[in-house]
């Protein structure tokens, strides 16, 4: 059982092939999804490259799914037709609870990409192992469908995934671009999902890219 002060790491590991809500009482249940509810919250802890707009801190991954839900509901409009709004919600909120466990691997990090594959899928069978198998089932399905990025969903719920540290880098000074030294070509390839996911933010990126270039916070690419 989980108890005030035990922590979400300390309680009992729960597999997810140990039943679901109709095998197991609601006491049982309940006490998974809290769980899994406080192992969410170590989300808060986990540190992204990305500053926040005042400059004075590093956001985290807790405060990043925020963003991207807020951004889902107040751009709705630049979704392509047909998109399921609440999907797409639902699945940006849980997207990034895998970093509970895998850490966030910098957009820019190639060396890091190498085994993140790995380390996510251990974190999402561990991790939404602790609901119950027909909750964490769905869930994990709608993480898979966001890396998968094949259903109109998924394409912008990633396009608003990549568009949300462009406004923080851009309006924050150039942000994560100017520290790590970043590239035009770097941050057009980061942001090419936004094109066929969010058609309609397309001239805001490409505008934006321009004038972080002007302003010398991304670096315009070596001539061959």
């Amino acid at each position: 059982m989980v108890t005030p002060g035990d922590g979400a790491s300390s309680a009992a590991p729960v597999g997810a092939g140990d039943g679901d809500a109709a095998g197991i009482d609601a006491g049982e249940a309940l006490e998974r999804r809290i769980q899994f509810a406080l192992e969410a919250d170590r989300l808060k802890g986990v540190i992204r490259r990305t500053r926040l707009v005042d400059g004075s801190r590093h956001e985290n991954s807790a405060e990043h799914s925020w963003q991207l839900g807020l951004l889902a509901m107040l751009l709705a409009d630049a979704a392509p037709a047909g998109v399921d709004q609440a999907r797409v919600i639902r699945m940006l909120l849980i997207h990034d609870i895998i970093e509970v466990d895998a850490g966030d691997t910098f957009a820019f990090d190639t060396t890091g990409y190498m085994d993140k594959a790995d380390r996510e899928q251990a974190a999402a069978a561990r991790l939404y192992g602790i609901l119950p198998a027909a909750q964490g089932d769905e869930l994990r399905a709608l993480w898979e469908e966001f890396e998968t990025g094949e259903t109109p969903e998924a394409r912008f719920a990633v396009a608003l995934d990549r568009f949300q540290p462009l406004l923080l880098n851009f309006f924050g000074g150039g942000g994560s671009w100017r520290e790590h030294g970043i590239t035009r070509a770097q941050v057009r390839r980061r942001m090419a999902p936004i094109e066929a996911g969010a058609p309609a933010l397309w001239p805001f990126v490409l505008d934006v890219i321009d004038q972080a270039c002007a302003q010398g916070w991304v670096r315009e690419d070596e001539e061959p």
